[in-house]
């Protein structure tokens, strides 16, 4: 994750970028800027945020594949007006150690005692984040639906 931005070429870490410091290192929301996640039309950009820790990506706008998979492999992308996600990012910067806390049951983006904004998301990709299930699992949680389904089609078309 961010490999060349995080460590210098003989693998040391870079005291300049973000998630090397002490105040984020533990960061478990990301707030990026525009368009975050193009280029990273493979599964492994979300499974390395993952696997970091990451847990919500705040942007204007990410990649088209990104913010798919994104779903798919159990991280929230938020998306907040531009000057909004600018504005936490200043924030942040100017309060190293501050708070962010996304609550997806009532779709809010808070910074305590400071700002709340709230942010849209498909109701069923919200329920398979909060089931922790993706399109797979939800779809063979209704197997004996399907199969009842199937079994009546066949019988219509008579294949049984």
């Amino acid at each position: 994750m961010f490999h060349d931005l995080r460590f210098n070429d003989a693998g040391a870490p870079r005291p300049e970028f973000v998630l090397n410091q002490d105040a984020y290192r533990d960061a478990r929301i990301l707030v990026a800027d525009r368009n975050f996640g193009c280029g990273s039309s493979r599964e492994h950009a979300v499974w390395a945020l993952y696997d970091y820790g990451i847990r919500a990506v705040v942007a204007p706008s990410f990649g088209d594949i990104f913010f798919n998979n994104s779903f798919q492999n159990g991280l929230l992308p938020v998306v907040l007006p531009a000057e909004r996600v600018a504005a936490l990012r200043a924030m942040l910067e100017q309060s190293p150690g501050s708070h962010l806390v996304i609550d997806l049951v009532a779709q809010e983006a808070t910074v305590p005692y400071v700002s709340v904004d709230r942010f849209e998301i498909d109701p069923f990709r919200k329920e398979c984040l909060l089931a922790g299930t993706d399109d797979i699992s939800f779809t063979l949680g209704h197997r004996e639906r399907i199969a009842a389904f199937e079994n009546a089609y066949e019988g219509k078309l008579g294949l049984l």
